[in-house]
């Protein structure tokens, strides 16, 4: 149990460090203060471009990847037999993905938990990118709206681990798809409210100028 909690926090801590606000430091910025202040990469995007942006796609989705691979492989316990071993993996990718929002290094202000959601996943179920990616881009291209995209994409995991007809799966599915929705809460009212930022340049609808 000891080396469980170690390993959660562990991947916890790993989650905290910020792709957008370690690089944000090298540029002397800190991107919560700009555009809608969050520290994801849709943000980064926005406000430092394309090549900023790219650069925390590849630390947030690097951080859950190790999370979820290396972590749970650390020789700091007892070796958990093959079902707890996929418990475990699922818990310290979500440790990473809560980390990746409520980073204790930065103030407890993070990004959204997507792009840590997707190095994890690329680790407990590679398989699960396919819906993922494909939800993600047909309801950006449809609508315009990332967070809405974002939140789609994360529920798109549940029926696609219930046919791959794995229970803990689901559950960790349904677990990241609800805390998604939670951490995009604020996107939803403003699409609620029709006060959402558009990424016009993708949407497929968007007035030829």
């Amino acid at each position: 149990m000891i080396a469980l909690i170690v390993k959660i926090v562990l991947a916890y801590l790993l989650g905290s460090v910020s792709g957008s606000l370690l690089l944000g430091r090298l540029k002397k910025i800190d991107i919560r203060g700009q555009g809608s202040g969050n520290a994801g990469g849709t943000n980064a995007f926005r406000t430092q471009g394309l090549v900023f942006a790219l650069g925390v796609v590849v630390i947030d989705v690097g951080k859950g990847f190790i999370a979820a691979w290396l972590i749970p492989a650390l020789d700091i316990g007892a070796a958990p037999g093959l079902l707890e071993r996929d418990l475990l993996v699922m818990l310290c990718g979500l440790a990473a993905v809560i980390g990746h929002c409520y980073p204790v290094w930065h103030g407890f202000r993070g990004g959204k938990g997507a792009a840590a959601a997707v190095g994890a996943i690329i680790v407990i179920e590679p398989w699960l990118l396919l819906p993922l990616v494909i939800t993600w881009l047909v309801t950006l291209i449809m609508t315009g709206y990332v967070g809405l995209s974002t939140v789609l994409a994360g529920f798109s995991l549940v029926p696609a681990s219930w046919a791959m007809n794995d229970n803990g799966l689901m559950i960790f599915s349904a677990v990241l798809g609800l805390f998604l929705l939670f951490t995009h809460r604020e996107n939803m009212r403003r699409l609620r409210d029709g006060e959402e930022y558009r990424f016009e340049r993708i949407y497929l609808f968007s007035r030829k100028r």
